[in-house]
């Protein structure tokens, strides 16, 4: 299933993507796509519905993060070797763990707005993890079980924040609009294998990133597996594995976003997003 949240910022409403790519609105089945609907019994009684007897959205609406009431938002650095060495640092023996802001999260294609003062805000494509069922000490080996579904994520970054200020990389990783999600969350069982989706990210029409998940230092399971070693992965927290090679940071000389960039990105199967950037506003 490809589920959905549509409709004006704080007033989105539940939905699907049905097999021919009609949206649907669940509003009568579920009030919403958050934690209670993302374990396997309430995925089970969704998949057994009929869409073609749910109501068909019509026009294009907007379309907001898949996931409500996101309670962690959990991000994976340095998990391309590549991505690693553009950045001038070395392969990390463990994941490394860092947070971004809950109060970043907004729709696929909503504007993202520079920081006030910001001179290198940068992007980053990545995958998507849905946390679905609680998950504490789990092994690798069952980790994606854990796992209600996948979706794109632009990390966007502000490179002077998070590096050259001192501290942890929050910093520079949660400011608003700063954590794209979206358009859909695709459940697992439509995606075979996580660590073998192509990903990309253009910028004003250019090709900038290009990658695949199945050169990720840590894999999702493993990625899954070790977080839950530090804290409880709940329903709906949301986790963010790395990104590919092509960032701004990486460039020579560096190239960050500036007002009136367009970033485009997507991964197979998971489907595509587009941003404006525009200048701070209060």
């Amino acid at each position: 299933m490809k589920l959905v949240r549509y409709g004006n910022p704080g007033k989105e409403k539940p939905g699907l993507v049905d097999a021919g790519g009609q949206l649907r609105d669940l509003s009568a089945v579920v009030n919403d796509v958050g934690p209670d609907q993302l374990g396997d019994a309430a995925l089970a009684k969704l998949r057994k519905l009929k869409t073609d007897k749910l109501p068909a959205v019509r026009g294009k609406p907007r379309f907001g993060s898949p996931v409500a009431n996101v309670g962690k938002f959990i991000a994976i650095g340095l998990n391309y070797a590549d991505h690693a060495a553009e950045s001038g640092l070395p392969i990390p023996p463990e994941p490394v763990v860092f947070m971004k802001a809950t109060s970043c999260i907004q729709g696929p294609n909503d504007p993202v707005m520079l920081p006030k003062n910001s001179v290198k805000s940068d992007w980053e494509v990545e995958l998507g993890v849905v946390i679905g069922t609680r998950a504490r000490y789990v092994s690798q080996k069952s980790a994606l079980d854990f796992v209600a579904g996948y979706c794109v994520i632009n990390d966007v970054s502000e490179r002077e924040y998070q590096i050259e200020r001192g501290g942890t990389w929050d910093k520079g990783k949660g400011c608003d609009t700063f954590g794209p999600i979206g358009p859909w969350l695709v459940t697992r069982d439509e995606i075979e294998n996580p660590q073998r989706l192509s990903m990309w990210l253009d910028l004003n029409g250019k090709r900038m990133q290009t990658g695949s998940t199945k050169t990720m230092i840590f894999n999702v399971a493993k990625i899954v597996s070790y977080l839950s070693q530090f804290m409880t992965l709940l329903p709906g927290d949301v986790i963010t594995t790395g990104t590919p090679p092509g960032v701004g940071l990486g460039m020579k000389p560096p190239l960050y976003l500036k007002k009136g960039d367009v970033m485009t990105l997507g991964i197979e199967g998971l489907g595509e997003q587009r941003q404006e950037v525009v200048p701070f506003k209060l």
